[in-house]
């Protein structure tokens, strides 16, 4: 099986499954820890090089304090875990922003954990208008060759997904890593995040070996 090297994640649906239920929609997101652990060893397991999650975008903080609280929490609590294990590490996000955790500002930079290995990528209060908010300021060196557009986003870092995944039925990339994600595969799971199964990641590899890859070629 042709397995990808980075495979994007969409962890959609932790507000639907709280209130599925019965508890309040700030409570789904520390319900989507696990799955989040147990996806990136299950990547490990089959030799996926770079993983990236979606933690929260900018505009996710406009929702209500409650659950801005508690998903800001759970990406805490998320990489904190991940940096127990062989990973390593890199969160991207607007730092400038005081929605930024202060926490998570030491792994802005990667860092190796354990053996290191894995690739991970934590998007946290990310926006596609602020990773390519540089390329503005360098259009005309772009544009008589003397630029790298690639260079220029914030997310430079991150290499282009192969993959990417999104539980929770939505069919839309709300803005996940514009530049990386031009040539990806989309595969929807219509199953929450909470709800995450080993199988969910075994039918999408499935699925990722069966499309023709040619880049435009």
């Amino acid at each position: 099986m042709r397995i990808p090297e980075h495979i994007g994640i969409i962890p959609d649906g932790n507000r639907r499954w709280s209130v599925n239920m019965g508890l309040g929609k700030e409570k789904g997101y520390d319900y989507g820890l696990d799955p989040g652990l147990e996806l990136f060893k299950l990547c490990k397991e089959v030799g996926v090089k770079e993983i990236t999650y979606y933690g929260f975008t900018t505009d996710n903080t406009k929702r209500p304090s409650l659950q801005t609280n508690a998903f800001t929490e759970a990406c805490i609590k998320a990489v904190k875990t991940l940096s127990k294990e062989d990973a390593s590490l890199l969160v991207v996000g607007n730092t400038a922003s005081p929605k930024f955790p202060k926490e998570l500002k030491p792994y802005t930079t990667r860092q190796d954990f354990g053996k290191g290995g894995l690739k991970v990528n934590f998007l946290v209060n990310y926006g596609w208008h602020w990773d390519l908010e540089n390329l503005y300021l360098g259009r005309e060196n772009i544009k008589r060759g003397k630029g790298n557009i690639y260079n220029r986003i914030y997310s430079s870092d991150i290499s282009r997904v192969d993959l990417i995944i999104r539980w929770g039925g939505r069919r839309r990339l709300s803005g996940f890593l514009p530049v990386q994600s031009i040539y990806s595969d989309f595969y929807v799971i219509d199953d929450l995040w909470p709800d995450f199964k080993k199988d969910h990641l075994y039918e999408a590899l499935e699925w990722y070996d069966s499309q023709d890859i040619t880049l435009g070629g």
